[in-house]
């Protein structure tokens, strides 16, 4: 299917939408500005940081639109704009001021939002720096000081705050560090990872930080005052990632616009556009401006039509309207505007070819894709017909490899899509369910499966079509959680006890996957007859959402989109799992599963599907003959492959260990 997409007749048209919504926001910003204007507190409950915190990320992360405004229109016509803003920083760096910022000796968050006041600092330099009298210069150069030689930043994109303030510092003849500088480059160079991606740090973290941070500030921070020679040599390698990422992050895109609703601070919501305007501003060389422009376009329209920002222009703490539980517990109502990344083509002046350019297609709008990205280990599957774009994930947990704990919902399910949600209240940290293979006990008590080790993540091309197949393996693990003060994206620590190992591979085409799932062995002294095997389908959420089972398997159906998951293995008994206020996208989620004797060695084969429209039960014939599996699909098409291409080992068996995990405590800082 191929959409058209004509651009308005003048370049300014397209322009003056983009600022007429970047006005909603800022507009609703100084109603909410404090009496000296150095903090902004949006209504809302106090964050985990407290309310001095919330003040300033409500003046930081507004300010970075505010820069964006003021630069690209070359300081023209936002005269207001301009000195609402100076008279905050006035008062931000007045240590006598009431509503002065919090300093990043009295708190770390302070350092993420020294960052966006440094970069906005630079952007707007002729019409706010160069105009605040040497008073207030000078305090923002001793407000923003202590940064050099701080060794406490989290070795994640946190690095980016440290170089983008000192960068800063160095062009105002304000103190800074060489050495910082090189070590927070190196540790970013330390995250590449294969195809344009990086990862959040040492763990297994891919998420949207990849793109509207550990992409975007690479190519802000090159054009920085100061920064040429820092950056010399290294710009174009940061294109050429950035490049090569784009095709990725362009075909997970749905095409109602949804980014993909995975990972953490998914309430920066359009925030995901931010690398789109970043191949803009790089002049990337596979990718049209037109077809970039659209892309951000499309993300920012998808939560403008179902109430972000809401009726009195503010972004609430939630996916579409308020959902307080999507955000991390540090977050206050200032914390939503990192969105505001989404509008960085706001740099760009008037007459810059973008906002002319004919804008093109997503590729799902232009057809079917397919995908496997190696970093993560995902197969991605996007069907034009009703533009879910779905993410099959073997190897992605946002922990390190071996680091066994409670699966994090944000990132350890087997699939995520552009338009379900995995299940995020308390039970859904402590029991995988939706998208999830798990032993489970006569108490309900469900195995987890992060430390899982890729097996495969490939494309296969046979005379019929093409498949995507993915396989991972793991020690299925039960974990009684540790108490935890804050959480932060990763799965809970605890105290964790092997049951067994688990083998499952993905064979994928269009809206079904066949799963087939192996369990390799149990820790001594478990009986499988006291455990069953449990297979969680894609979750539908809604106001109103209605399921059903039968002898094969069951189906779900909510917002005019179908669910489903059929047992192909004889015997498997089907069923629903209801949750209430359990993710954003409803007041009610039903999720398919499909349950199964335990039978070591012997291989458990399921269809799923994730369509548009209504209900029409997944059908395929597969057969397991020793490590050959062939699927004849419902149009004839038929696929015959190995179960996995890897010599890779699968992990030993920790026979009955039990340990207290810390990666939680390790990532408890690791957040913007």
């Amino acid at each position: 299917m191929t959409s058209e997409h004509p651009s308005p007749p003048h370049g300014e048209t397209v322009r003056a939408a983009w600022l007429a919504r970047a006005d909603v926001l800022l507009d609703s910003a100084r109603r909410h500005a404090s009496p000296g204007g150095g903090r902004i507190h949006f209504p809302g409950a106090e964050g985990g940081y407290g309310r001095a915190v919330d003040g300033l990320e409500g003046f930081a992360r507004t300010f970075l639109l505010a820069g964006f405004r003021i630069a690209g229109a070359r300081g023209e016509g936002v005269d207001e704009l301009i000195a609402h803003y100076a008279r905050g920083i006035v008062c931000g760096v007045d240590p006598e001021a009431p509503d002065r910022w919090v300093r990043m000796d009295e708190h770390a968050q302070a350092k993420v939002e020294a960052a966006s006041i440094a970069l906005v600092l630079d952007l707007t330099r002729p019409w706010i720096w160069d105009r605040l009298d040497a008073v207030t210069q000078q305090r923002v150069v001793d407000y923003l000081a202590p940064v050099v030689g701080d060794d406490t930043y989290p070795q994640t994109n946190w690095v980016w705050f440290r170089i983008v303030v000192q960068t800063f510092l160095r062009s105002v003849g304000g103190p800074w560090s060489a050495d910082d500088i090189a070590a927070d480059l190196a540790r970013h160079d330390s995250f590449v990872r294969e195809g344009g991606w990086l990862s959040d740090g040492a763990e297994r973290s891919y998420d949207h930080y990849v793109g509207w941070a550990l992409h975007v500030y690479p190519i802000l921070w090159s054009r920085m005052s100061g920064a040429a020679d820092l950056a010399a040599g290294r710009t174009g390698a940061d294109i050429a990632r950035l490049d090569a990422f784009l095709h990725d992050a362009l075909a997970l895109v749905g095409g109602d616009g949804s980014p993909l609703i995975q990972g953490r601070s998914l309430i920066y919501r359009f925030a995901a556009a931010a690398p789109f305007w970043a191949g803009v501003i790089a002049d990337v060389p596979s990718h049209s401006p037109g077809r970039l422009r659209h892309a951000a376009d499309r993300l920012v329209m998808h939560f403008a039509g179902r109430g972000a920002p809401d009726a009195d222009g503010i972004l609430t703490m939630g996916w579409h309207g308020t959902w307080r539980a999507l955000a991390q517990s540090y977050s206050g109502p200032g914390s939503p505007y990192w969105a505001v990344k989404g509008f960085l083509g706001l740099l760009l002046p008037a007459d810059h070819p973008v906002w002319s350019a004919v804008a093109e297609p997503l590729p799902v709008e232009e057809g079917n894709v397919l995908r496997a990205i190696v970093s993560p280990g995902w197969i991605v599957s996007a069907t034009a017909a009703d533009g879910i774009v779905r993410v099959v994930n073997h190897g992605t947990d946002h922990a390190f490899p071996e680091a066994r704990t409670a699966d994090s919902p944000l990132y350890a399910r087997l699939g995520y899509s552009t338009a379900t949600s995995p299940i995020l209240d308390e039970r859904g940290w402590v029991e995988p369910l939706e998208q999830s293979v798990a032993l489970v006990e006569a108490d309900g008590r469900a195995t987890h499966r992060t430390a899982m080790t890729l097996l495969s993540v490939r494309l296969q091309d046979d005379a019929d079509g093409r498949v995507g197949i993915g396989a991972s393996t793991w020690d299925a693990h039960l974990v009684t959680p540790a108490p935890a003060t804050h959480r932060h994206g990763s799965g809970l620590a605890g105290e964790v006890t092997t049951v067994g190992t688990v083998t499952t591979t993905s064979i994928v085409r269009g809206a079904s996957e066949v799963r087939i799932v192996v369990v390799g062995d149990l820790a001594p002294g478990r009986d499988a007859d006291a455990l069953r095997l449990r297979l969680g389908g894609w979750p539908l959420s809604g106001d109103e959402v209605v399921g059903g089972t039968d002898d094969t398997g069951s189906w779900v159906s909510s917002r005019g989109l179908s669910s489903g998951i059929r047992s192909i293995t004889p015997h498997g008994v089907a069923g629903l799992v209801s949750r209430a206020d359990a993710d954003p996208l409803g007041v009610r989620t039903l999720v398919p599963t499909i349950e199964h004797a335990v039978r070591v060695g012997e291989p458990v084969v399921t269809l799923l599907d994730l369509a548009g429209g209504q209900r029409s039960a997944p059908s395929a014939a597969v057969d397991v003959d020793g490590a050959t599996v062939t699927v004849t699909w419902p149009d004839g098409v038929r696929t015959v492959s190995r179960l996995t291409d890897s010599e890779s080992p699968a992990p030993a068996l920790r026979h009955h260990e039990v340990r207290r995990g810390t990666s939680h405590a390790i990532a408890k800082e690791q957040h913007a």
